[in-house]
């Protein structure tokens, strides 16, 4: 009988080798569910702007799970019992946080389908394996979800310090290059406590933590919502719905089976069971680049124009101001558009239109970061440091944006 050696190692460009832990672990990353994140880009079109920026979610997955492991053997340590039906839950909750992701990440959240978010769409596959796997994933599920009683638990996998958040500043640090993200994940994770059933950071963690607020700010505005990013993104959210839009007239366009599901479907939570979610497991990156690279020779002006610009990199110009974008200035774009192309006003608004970005790199109003002082005392992060920085991380800073052709 041929038995398959299933603790494999993966040689990990960020932390080295990453064991997998147990044959449970290696047949979820083994299933189709879980190998297409290999066709999901992590950082969806930032290789626009940095090259390098190519890692899958995948990748991440993986090592949320090797930071994951590393916690919990440090909060073992400090006389935190966890047991391994908990240990099981917490690797699979966190293996499996990013399931759900559609095609580019969150470029694409809210196109595919209506409202239905990539957290949810996680649950559900994760609630589609626990069938497949005769339960063995419901204590991961009670986790991911929040309802265990450990609430701690529920904070490694969502909170403001979990593994999800160590794991992807780090990782998209490297591939960017961009290394104002690069933290220490191991100095933080090392620093980690529960008292009364909370996260807690020693005090002697402090300044990691300061430092990893910092560069999450950081790696907002160079890079998560850098303008050409974010340029490139609303022209892909646009191919969508233009292609949705021509697919609902007489005008029917070529693409795979799974993409074309959605571009004749309006998905929103109450549709999507079971075999919709079947569908949603055949859609990666690979079936828009595709569907693009056929629509970039449509007849239509908008649909071929919007994906020769992204498919090319001839990007939209965008223009961030700290104050609303006139109404006028807009007006004038789209007038100069309409009259050149002679474009009706709903297709020039294809190619002009504002929007608005926020950043928030401490959020006061979710789980907060509490720092276990030397004298057993618990101060959030905020009021522990001393530096002044850091209540400002905290207050939302809204940007206002406006896309418009070159000339």
């Amino acid at each position: 009988m041929n038995t398959k050696n299933k603790l494999k190692i993966f040689n990990d460009p960020i932390y080295g080798f990453i064991t997998i832990p147990n044959e449970l672990i290696f047949d979820l990353i083994e299933h189709p569910y879980f190998q297409r994140l290999r066709r999901i880009s992590q950082m969806g079109l930032s290789y626009l702007v940095y090259p390098g920026a190519h890692h899958t979610r995948f990748h991440h997955a993986l090592g949320c799970m090797h930071l994951m492991k590393n916690a919990i053997n440090v909060l073992r340590f400090k006389k935190i019992e966890i047991s391994k039906q908990e240990e099981d839950g917490l690797l699979i909750a966190i293996l499996l946080h990013d399931i759900g992701h559609g095609p580019f990440s969150h470029a694409m959240e809210h196109s595919i389908v209506n409202g239905i978010s990539h957290e949810y769409i996680s649950l559900k596959f994760m609630e589609a394996l626990n069938t497949e796997f005769s339960g063995a994933l419901s204590l991961a599920i009670e986790i991911f979800k929040g309802d265990y009683h450990r609430k701690f638990m529920n904070q490694l996998i969502s909170g403001q310090l979990d593994m999800d958040r160590l794991d992807y500043l780090k990782r998209d640090s490297f591939y960017t290059g961009v290394s104002e993200g690069n933290i220490n994940a191991q100095r933080i994770i090392t620093m980690l406590n529960v008292v009364e059933d909370k996260l807690v950071v020693e005090e002697k963690g402090i300044y990691s933590i300061e430092k990893f607020l910092v560069a999450r700010r950081l790696m907002y505005w160079q890079v998560y919502l850098h303008k050409t990013s974010l340029a490139a993104e609303q022209l892909l959210i646009r191919i969508l719905k233009r292609a949705k839009e021509l697919h609902h007239s007489s005008y029917k366009l070529h693409a795979n089976k799974a993409l074309l599901y959605f571009l004749d479907h309006q998905v929103g939570i109450e549709q999507f069971d079971r075999s919709v979610l079947e569908v949603f497991s055949n859609l990666d990156d690979i079936d828009i680049l595709s569907a693009m690279k056929g629509w970039s020779e449509e007849q239509d002006f908008v649909l071929s124009h919007l994906c020769q610009m992204l498919l090319n990199r001839n990007l939209l110009k965008i223009k961030v101001k700290k104050k609303p974008i006139k109404i006028a200035l807009k007006e004038t774009y789209l007038e100069n558009l309409m009259t050149k192309y002679k474009l009706s006003r709903t297709e020039a608004e294809y190619f002009v239109f504002t929007g608005v970005i926020e950043n928030q790199a401490y959020n006061l109003d979710k789980q907060n970061i509490h720092i276990l002082m030397k004298t057993s005392k618990i101060r959030d992060v905020t009021k522990a440091s001393d530096q002044f920085n850091l209540k400002a991380l905290s207050k939302p800073v809204t940007k206002y944006y406006m896309c418009y052709p070159k000339k």
